[in-house]
């Protein structure tokens, strides 16, 4: 049975940082795509970051680019997402996601076809 947890969230002020991490069970953890996806309340789900078949590929939504950096460890099964320069706009739940044999293009992010998910940790982030 596949199971992603994940930790990290919390409350920060604007400029600040958080590390999001997502322990994976039961999953070949190099195979397909993970991810991390964002809902806002009010909003859709839309792509954060992710990365593919042992780190060859990644993807940032152009709201997160040269903010967040999706990072996986094979060895600990956890992939991770460092954001820095948060803005009250990356307030949302963030859900890690794993198992995507397709990555698509949306305007300005991405979305893909994710099988697993993780409940989703919440980040605040005030001004």
């Amino acid at each position: 049975q596949v199971q992603l947890v994940e930790s990290g969230g919390g409350s920060v002020q604007t400029g600040g940082s958080l590390i999001l991490s997502c322990a994976a069970s039961g999953y070949n953890f190099s195979s397909n795509c993970m991810g991390w996806l964002r809902q806002g309340s009010g909003k859709e789900r839309e792509g954060g970051a992710a990365i593919c078949t042992g780190a060859d590929s990644s993807y940032y939504a152009d709201s997160v680019k040269g903010r967040f950096t999706v990072s996986q460890d094979n060895a600990k099964n956890t992939l991770y997402l460092q954001m820095n320069s948060l803005k009250p706009e990356d307030t949302a739940m963030y859900y890690c996601a794993a198992e995507a044999s397709r990555i698509w293009f949306t305007s300005g992010g991405w979305l893909g076809d994710f099988g697993y998910w993780g409940q989703g940790t919440q980040v605040t982030v005030s001004s």
